[in-house]
C-alpha cells in the first residue's frame, strides 16, 4: 500500500478497481470497525454494517472527489466516516434504535489503525465503554455531537427528531457520563 499513493488508490477506486478497493479496505478496516462499534455493539452486526458501508463507498465512489492540492487522505476519512456512520444508524432505525448489549471484543482494538497512538486507544477504550452504557438515544446522540462533530441541527436531521431532543439527549448524556466518571474516580482513590 506504501508504494502506491493515495490518490492512486482513490482514482483506482473511482475506476471500480478490486485492487485498489482491497487497499482501501484494508488500510481504513480498523478505523470503521472502531467508528461503527460506537453505535452497533454486537461484533457480528458491526461487522455487517462495515462491510454494508464499504459497498456503499465502492458504489458511489464516483461521486467522491479529490480536493486539488488538499490532503486527499483526510477527505477520504471524512467521507468514509459520514458512509460508516449512516449505515450505523440506518441500521439502529430498522431495529427502532433497540439497545445493543455485549461486551466489547478485545479483537476490535487489535485491528490496525494507522492514525492512532497507544495512549489515546486507551482512554478512547475507556470512554467507549462508558458511553455503551448509555440509553441508545443517549448514547448516539453523545456520539454525534461529542465524538463525530455533528451539529445539533445535523443530529436532527439525522434522527427525525426536534433539535431540542437532541439537545436534551447530550445533556442527559453527559450527567450520566459525569456521574460514571466521578464514581469511578472515588473507587480509584480508595485502593490507593
Amino acid at each position: 500500500m506504501e508504494s502506491e499513493s493515495i490518490d492512486r488508490i482513490i482514482d483506482g477506486c473511482i475506476n471500480s478497481e478490486p485492487r485498489y478497493q482491497r487497499m482501501i479496505y484494508e488500510r481504513f478496516r480498523g478505523y470503521a470497525c472502531r467508528l461503527v462499534f460506537r453505535y452497533i455493539y454486537r461484533y457480528e452486526k458491526a461487522m455487517d454494517v462495515v462491510t454494508d458501508g464499504f459497498v456503499k463507498a465502492f458504489t458511489h465512489f464516483s461521486q467522491f472527489r479529490k480536493p486539488i492540492g488538499g490532503d486527499s487522505e483526510k477527505l477520504l476519512i471524512g467521507w468514509l466516516k459520514q458512509i460508516m456512520i449512516n449505515t450505523a444508524i440506518d441500521e439502529l432505525r430498522r431495529h427502532d434504535m433497540s439497545p445493543e448489549i455485549g461486551g466489547i471484543p478485545e479483537q476490535l482494538w487489535q485491528l490496525p489503525d494507522k492514525s492512532a497512538n497507544a495512549e489515546l486507544k486507551l482512554l478512547y477504550k475507556d470512554l467507549i465503554g462508558l458511553v455503551k452504557e448509555l440509553p441508545p438515544n443517549y448514547r448516539i446522540v453523545f456520539n454525534l455531537y461529542v465524538i463525530d462533530g455533528y451539529t445539533h441541527n445535523e443530529i436532527a436531521e439525522l434522527m427525525n427528531v426536534p433539535v431540542g431532543t437532541s439537545k436534551s439527549c447530550l445533556s442527559r448524556a453527559r450527567t450520566i457520563l459525569q456521574s460514571k466518571l466521578r464514581k469511578m474516580n472515588e473507587i480509584r482513590l480508595c485502593r490507593i
